[in-house]
């Protein structure tokens, strides 16, 4: 039999408590044998900043050893490097984990005088095969574990594992993004190029605007051109953050998983979101973050719309504008293909499946026309006509300042039928296009308006009328015989003169096409002038609406790519969870960020940044999908869209796939709802409290509290409790809520409570939480470790004498303090004593490790 061999180093802090416990536990793909030989090597940390340490000794022994020994107990000299001396004694015993489960893997613990909770540490992450499937594997890589084991109130041992992974997302959303901004603009050239012929005065201000997207365009390119050529690791470093190359990724996105274990319980599951403040580092926060600028930037619109002889819209109804091109890109190819599918279920089909095409149609074109019939399309059809050249307007010679609404009527809208009468169809029918609801403009071209709108109502009632007037010939023939065609119908006991199917089908042809030729002549009307309104917002943008376009798109990458990674984060944790599955597609799902940046100095603009980017996701919607193959690359979430509106699609496997709720199968939209809630902990924020404005941060959480609020009323009356995970802490929901509405109104310094209060409500009504900071690496540490704990305290029954030694030991040895490590290279949070004195108790990490360094 191969001997298999490991080294394990255990490390000696010079510490005033020189109690320490480490241990090690063997996956169940590891080798090991009786024979299997241990190698322990001891070495002690001079300086706990700079991470120095030197050699004290070694000691060996074999498996088979630590099993024949008394007690299962092993007392072992340590030598030094050259077998010359002994130096120390260490003891080694077997810690059967069946204690705290039966069938958990044995484990070994080294007793150095000391008694410390870390007992296992792997840099691979393969410990539990439930994290490591080919789902969690595409998208969560380079994983960190650190597994603990802590006394319970009633004397028995829970295990806690901590498993961070960096994810594929960080890199790959940003990617797409740019991808899709680069798209868009071109698109939002070639719309400007077609608005035809302008005046000599707007075809200018068109080419600067053509201009401007150009060098956007460019910009984005070269940027995704540099990203394409990393390799190495899935995130961003803290110490990279100002690099303008790197401004799309966010900042140090980590997942966080907690596992416990507790006798005769259920496995429990804590995940967090760990990401960088989404906000424009690279360029600075001199005059503050998005928040201010674009408030700043309406003002200045203004002014531009009166020098440039344009029109002002405010930022509502140029999103709406932006809504309207959207809608008309998506319906109108809609409404073409399903008029081609009703002409061939026509030839072949019984008459069901032709009204069920039918009504989809009716549906459609009923949405193009409630989105077209805005007031707002009005008012630009007579801007973009009146900057058209050689226009002169009968009584003022420019547009009027703001959309007003204009006087409509009811032109009589007939077609003729199918055996040359006139019929209009019945008002019983499910909802055709009404005369009524067609729009029109006193003052624009009014006839012309009017017959291209009334063709798209005439044109879609005779197609009604004809479906009608087939089923009126034969209603009793159809339920007689349900499998007839729609031929044998037409030509068979009618009281009218019969109609051939031939005639019939050339009669529905010739509405179908009309119907198709007038939703395109609306459209494509629509679409300039909706153009037209987007042009003349680019034209009062300037430089710095250019630049503040950049920097809006850059905070969204960011908070999008970590957004992705929570979701897919917690649908994995919730594939078999009913329950979670079904409030998914009824009411979606809440993903809380919780945020430590102070109100003071830069990072104001980055509070101000990520308002507005936190804000911005209520723009995505997800959709899962069914994955080609379980290899990574078909696992990998997929971004599409626009900037007014994103979808984000999740691939999972076949097995996965076939099993969720058919509304989830079906491809339902479904959506997140993003609440942000900040509570500033630093020196600054001292500062800010005492000398300073804090009123951003109150009117956040004000108003983010509301939306919450919202989203549980909303919950509570589709979706049962039933959904709900179980707590053990009893507190109801409604008096978490309760509770929190008190605090974000009351003037309290440094109000964590609102923190962990609105953490708590997210977990139970299964939210997906986020904590940042400004590099989510030091204060977000803090944060995250505290979380922890005091889930193991509420919710496993942690021992009270363990919770500050298990908070030192997670901050000391766990998963964060790797985090640090990666991010700057050095093992230290990156805090001095006068800072740390600023901050709540519980949000200082031990001694010895921390130090001011540059991050």
């Amino acid at each position: 039999m191969d001997l298999s061999s490991c080294c394990w180093r255990l490390r000696c802090w010079g510490t005033r408590d020189p109690m320490f416990l480490p241990g090690v536990s063997f996956p169940p793909d590891w080798p090991v044998y009786r024979e299997t030989l241990i190698k322990l090597s001891v070495y002690g940390v001079n300086d706990g900043l700079q991470q120095t340490s030197n050699f004290l000794g070694s000691s060996s022994f074999s498996v088979a050893d630590l099993l024949q020994s008394k007690d299962q107990q092993l007392s072992l000299s340590l030598r030094t490097a050259d077998d010359s001396a002994t130096v120390g004694t260490v003891v080694v015993s077997r810690m059967k984990m069946g204690e705290i489960e039966d069938g958990e893997v044995d484990h070994i613990t080294a007793d150095m005088h000391q008694k410390c909770t870390l007992v296992y540490e792997s840099s691979h992450g393969r410990i539990n095969d439930q994290d490591n499937g080919p789902i969690m594997n595409a998208v969560f890589k380079n994983a960190v574990c650190k597994v603990y084991r802590f006394q319970t109130v009633d004397s028995k041992w829970m295990l806690v594992r901590e498993q961070m992974a960096e994810c594929t997302l960080s890199f790959s959303v940003p990617k797409q993004l740019i991808a899709l901004y680069i798209q868009e603009d071109t698109c939002r050239i070639q719309e400007l190029k077609d608005l035809g012929e302008l005046s000599p005065h707007w075809d200018n201000l068109r080419k600067d605007v053509i201009s401007r997207y150009d060098q956007i365009i460019k910009e984005y390119q070269d940027t995704l051109a540099e990203l394409e050529k990393l390799t190495g690791p899935l995130f961003k470093p803290s110490c990279s953050k100002g690099q303008k190359y790197l401004e799309f990724i966010p900042i140090n996105l980590h997942t966080q998983r907690m596992q416990v274990t507790c006798p005769r319980k259920t496995d429990s599951f804590y995940d967090v979101v760990t990401v960088g403040a989404p906000a424009a580092h690279s360029q600075g926060f001199k005059n503050g973050g998005l928040q201010k600028l674009l408030s700043k930037y309406e003002t200045e619109k203004k002014s531009y719309s009166t020098a440039y002889q344009c029109i002002y819209y405010p930022p509502e109804q140029t999103a709406k504008a932006r809504e309207i091109l959207c809608v008309v890109s998506q319906l109108q190819p809609h409404i073409s293909a399903l008029a081609d599918q009703l002409l061939q279920t026509a030839q072949k089909s019984p008459i069901q499946p032709l009204r069920d095409v039918l009504k989809s149609l009716e549906e459609k074109t009923e949405q193009f026309v409630h989105a077209l019939k805005d007031e707002l399309v009005k008012s630009a059809l007579l801007a973009l006509h009146a900057a058209r050249p050689g226009y002169v307007s009968k009584s003022q010679t420019s547009a009027p300042s703001s959309p007003h609404p204009g006087a409509t009527e009811e032109p009589h809208s007939v077609c003729n039928n199918v055996d040359g009468s006139q019929t209009t169809p019945k008002e019983s029918r499910a909802s055709p296009v009404r005369a009524d609801s067609i729009p029109h403009h006193k003052e624009y071209d009014e006839e012309e308006w009017d017959r291209v709108w009334a063709s798209v109502a005439k044109s879609l009632n005779c197609v009604i009328a004809l479906v009608d007037k087939l089923q009126e010939q034969d209603n009793n023939n159809l339920e007689s015989a349900p499998g007839h065609t729609l031929a044998d119908v037409i030509t068979s006991h009618s009281p009218d003169p019969p109609l051939t199917a031939e005639v019939w089908q050339d009669q529905l042809g010739v509405v179908v096409q009309t119907l198709k030729e007038s939703v395109a002549e609306v459209a494509e009307r629509a679409r300039r002038s909706v153009s037209f309104i987007l042009l003349q917002e680019a034209v009062c943008s300037t430089a710095q609406g250019l630049q503040l376009q950049q920097r809006r798109d850059a905070v969204f990458s960011q908070a999008l790519a970590a957004l992705a990674c929570g979701f897919v984060m917690r649908l994995y944790a919730g594939l078999e969870d009913k329950g979670f599955l079904r409030q998914l597609h009824a009411v979606g799902l809440v993903a809380q960020f919780e945020s430590l940046l102070s109100t003071y100095s830069e990072e104001i603009g980055m509070l101000e940044d990520m308002e507005v980017g936190i804000s911005d996701l209520h723009r995505v919607a997800f959709r899962i999908t069914e994955a080609a193959s379980e290899e990574a690359f078909s696992m990998q979430p997929t971004v599409s869209g626009r900037r007014d509106r994103y979808t984000v699609e999740v691939p999972l496997p076949h097995h996965a796939f076939q099993v969720l709720p058919d509304e989830l199968r079906q491809g339902k939209p479904l959506h997140v709802l993003p609440v942000l809630f900040n509570v500033g902990i630093n020196e600054q924020q001292t500062i800010a409290e005492r000398f300073g404005d804090i009123s951003l941060q109150e009117r956040i959480n004000q108003k983010n509290f509301e939306i919450l609020e919202g989203y549980y009323k909303s919950l509570t009356n589709t979706v049962s409790s039933e959904c709900l995970p179980c707590f053990q802490t009893q507190t109801d929901i409604r008096e978490l809520l309760d509770s929190l509405g008190h605090n974000v109104v009351t003037k309290k310094r440094k109000n964590v409570e609102i923190l962990w209060l609105a953490g708590m409500i997210c977990r139970r009504i299964n939210g997906i939480r986020f904590t940042s900071c400004k590099s989510a690496k030091d204060r977000t540490s803090m944060s995250v470790t505290l979380e922890q704990c005091s889930l193991l305290r509420d919710e496993h029954q942690l021992n009270k004498d363990y919770f500050v030694r298990a908070l030192d030991c997670m901050r000391r040895e766990g998963c964060r303090i790797e985090n640090v490590q990666k991010n700057i290279k050095c093992r230290k949070y990156a805090f001095n004593m006068l800072q740390l004195m600023a901050f709540p108790k519980y949000y200082r990490p031990p001694e010895g490790t921390y130090g001011k360094v540059d991050s």
